[in-house]
């Protein structure tokens, strides 16, 4: 008997999800349990950037230079990658309150790990242990679009991910804190604490969320892979953001550096109230899943990528001055918040019973993008200083814009929940 054609098989198999998901009478998931989510994201994703203002502190504790200690933040991004690819898409395969449980408790070891680390490649080893873990945020950000009807899915997806980006901007100025108050090793093991806490809650608290697919690991992979072929939006989206992110990481890999040396001369505490100014674009997160549900995906997508540039080129002329430098900071990080969430809408909405997956690929290429930032930016700042991180930063966030410039635009006007372009 002849086999179905892979795509009906795929769609068959993809339509079996089951989900018991608590709602209001609106239709709408309760206000704690989208709350309980955006915390979750914002205390595990911090993980991965206690260490930038911390790269200092920890050349003069290892002994080594700039760009070595640039690898501990490189060796996150490159770990975070790796669980994007290789451990996010068993959201839509495994039962995910027990996939979020026992990656939590893989955190939380890997962590004390690092905060006992005896020497820098034990914590690079420790780092990258860990990062691979942490993506348990991106089975909860598919799993709260899961939770919201089509018309609010924006918007719930934006509060969640202002909780994980609050928790990317504040990281670096409770891990400078705590590491100014005593010491850094206290950053890793206070947070494996929080970590195991956090477990404990999330696995009594989150409703049950069945899989959407059988199919063997293997084919899960594959099946991912043929998701990124398959959907043009994806690929478009993930790569405005590769330049984005890596624009991002390029910036605060390197600016502790700047901070820390003539004029400022800043200490830890310092460097860590400043990455407390970039936290203001957090407010932009829940705006941009509004303009997500009101169609503007694509000339808000352009406008951040203008801003990410123009924020580097005020950077850059600015570089005496605190002032100019905060503002680049807000700049930048409202206008990749807005395009992360911008490209979560598109891409959720292309295949409902494969959002881990295509949640997995798009992260991924992103990461790849930021961990290559974090790279060059402190390889060039070695070599020429602040001005060349500006450039780099500057011209990722246009590439990315000439690559937008290239989308073709749809014929006929959409409805939001259909407008799948990016």
């Amino acid at each position: 008997m002849s086999q179905p054609p892979e795509s009906t098989t795929a769609a068959a198999e993809f339509t079996n999800a089951e989900a018991v998901l608590p709602t209001t009478g609106t239709g709408e998931p309760p206000r704690w349990l989208v709350l309980l989510l955006a915390v979750s994201c914002g205390l595990t994703v911090a993980n991965l950037y206690y260490a930038q203002p911390l790269l200092s502190s920890l050349r003069q504790v290892f002994g080594i230079d700039a760009a070595t200690a640039g690898w501990l933040v490189t060796i996150s991004q490159i770990g975070y990658a790796l669980g994007l690819l290789f451990i996010v898409p068993l959201g839509d395969r495994v039962e995910n309150r027990r996939l979020v449980t026992v990656l939590l408790g893989i955190t939380t070891v890997s962590l004390v790990v690092a905060g006992a680390a005896p020497g820098f490649a034990v914590l690079l080893v420790a780092v990258l242990l860990f990062a691979t873990t942490l993506v348990v945020v991106q089975i909860l950000v598919p799993f709260a679009a899961d939770l919201a009807p089509g018309h609010i899915r924006g918007r719930i997806v934006g509060q969640v991910m202002s909780g994980l980006l609050a928790g990317i901007l504040l990281s670096r100025t409770l891990g400078s804190l705590l590491a100014e108050a005593t010491d850094w090793r206290v950053v890793y093991l206070t947070s494996a604490g929080l970590m195991a806490a956090l477990a404990l809650v999330l696995r009594a608290a989150l409703p049950t969320r069945h899989p959407s697919t059988g199919v063997p690991y293997p084919e899960l992979l594959r099946s991912t892979a043929r998701l990124v072929r398959q959907h043009p939006a994806l690929r478009r989206r993930a790569l405005y953001q590769a330049t984005m992110f890596g624009a991002f990481s390029a910036f605060w890999t390197t600016v502790s550096f700047v901070l820390t040396s003539a004029p400022f001369h800043y200490n830890q505490l310092g460097v860590g109230l400043f990455a407390l100014v970039g936290a203001g674009g957090v407010v932009v997160a829940p705006l941009a899943g509004r303009w997500a549900d009101r169609g503007l995906v694509r000339p808000m997508t352009a406008a951040a990528l203008l801003t990410a540039a123009l924020a580097f080129g005020l950077a850059g002329v600015g570089r005496h001055s605190i002032i100019a430098l905060g503002a680049a900071a807000i700049l930048l990080d409202m206008a990749v918040q807005t395009t992360l969430i911008l490209g979560q809408h598109v891409i959720f909405q292309l295949d409902p019973d494969s959002r881990a997956r295509l949640n997995s690929a798009y992260m991924a290429i992103f990461f790849l993008g930021g961990a290559l930032g974090s790279q060059l930016a402190s390889t060039v700042y070695r070599a020429d200083g602040w001005t060349a991180v500006a450039t780099l930063g500057a011209a990722l966030p246009t590439a990315g814009l000439l690559l937008w410039a290239t989308e073709r635009r749809p014929r006929h006007p959409v409805q939001p929940e259909l407008q799948l372009r990016g």
